[in-house]
């Protein structure tokens, strides 16, 4: 075991590392101020494993699970004796006419399934539990396209790491020990203008990307060549050791009123990692270069969570 590795045998993180699902739904809360408000936000994501548990016995081969991340202002009102070390806000990130907005959010459930009516259950009962305590920012419902594509025709999430490299990417270790087996989360919304790039060729398109779009194929990309979408998300650090992100993003959209997207969420060990992929995709490596992706796909959300393990998480249910 790597120095820094959490340990399986006494921490049990959230269902990060769960397979690509089929369906999905985003949700985004922030608490309402209050006492009262708090405690209600507490008690339910305490036992948000007794929830998806009563959803989930009824189609074992639906693989039902939900994570819960919490924001630095929510950890704040949660009254804890400390925090995890690189929880922060999202900060916006300006270049030119691109920006990554940062948008409200105390609150991040995560609900995945083989079935879209596990997931809308697993929601329903969240809200009718959380009642009056929270208001809803932003609901997205996501789906598995084809062969894991987006809507812009591309496989997504090849980069994702597997294996042991998986937990050693998105878990926290021993770095930060009372939260190891935890994990950071960014979200992002993305939505596409779909007309304008599908009036690019399959071969520009795929410059951008710095994929084929029929095989899913890396590209060779010139030294002198600007930067892909695909090399700007990848960091190496100072000593050129390369640093990855565990992605679950989905596609979603309404035809009937021209909305087509796709929802960005990372899992990272490490959050600066995932704040370097997005300087490099709106500022530029070099600066100025930005990722030529964005467009034609604007961000409309940029949240940051923390997902707590099973224990920690349980540990925030209120004291009688």
């Amino acid at each position: 075991m790597d120095e820094g590795t959490w340990n399986r045998t006494t921490i049990e993180p959230q269902s990060v590392e769960a397979p690509l699902s089929n369906c999905a739904i985003f949700l985004v809360v922030t608490i309402r101020p209050g006492d009262e408000a708090a405690r209600r936000a507490r008690e339910v994501i305490a036992d948000i494993g007794g929830l998806v548990r009563a959803v989930g016995f009824r189609d074992l081969s639906g693989h039902l699970s939900c994570n819960v991340g919490i924001g630095s202002a929510a950890w704040d009102r949660f009254e804890q004796p400390s925090r995890p070390e690189q929880l922060r806000p999202f900060a916006p990130i300006t270049s030119g006419t691109h920006i990554a907005v940062s948008t409200p959010g105390d609150l991040l459930f995560h609900i995945r399934a083989e079935r879209a009516d596990m997931c809308f259950e697993l929601e329903r009962l969240i809200l009718d539990k959380l009642d009056s305590s929270v208001t809803v920012i932003d609901e997205v419902q996501g789906f598995r396209y084809f062969d894991a594509r987006d809507l812009l025709g591309f496989v997504d999430g090849t980069e994702n790491p597997t294996g042991a490299a998986m937990a050693e990417s998105s878990i926290v270790g021993d770095e930060d020990a009372e939260f190891a087996g935890g994990s950071y989360v960014v979200v992002q919304k993305y939505l596409h203008d779909i007309a304008a790039w599908n009036g690019l060729s399959t071969e520009r398109q795929e410059q951008i990307i710095g994929r084929t779009k029929a095989d899913n194929v890396e590209l060779d990309q010139p030294d002198d060549a600007r930067k892909s979408h695909k090399s700007l998300n990848t960091v190496v650090d100072a000593n050129g050791v390369e640093h990855d992100i565990l992605r679950d993003n989905m596609p979603f959209g309404r035809p009937g009123r021209g909305e087509f997207g796709t929802y960005f969420i990372g899992y990272a060990r490490e959050l600066w990692v995932i704040e370097q992929m997005l300087r490099h995709m709106f500022v530029g490596d070099p600066v100025g270069e930005y990722d030529r992706i964005l467009d034609f796909s604007t961000a409309t959300t940029g949240t940051t969570f923390f997902v707590p393990s099973l224990e920690v998480l349980e540990g925030l249910a209120p004291s009688d």
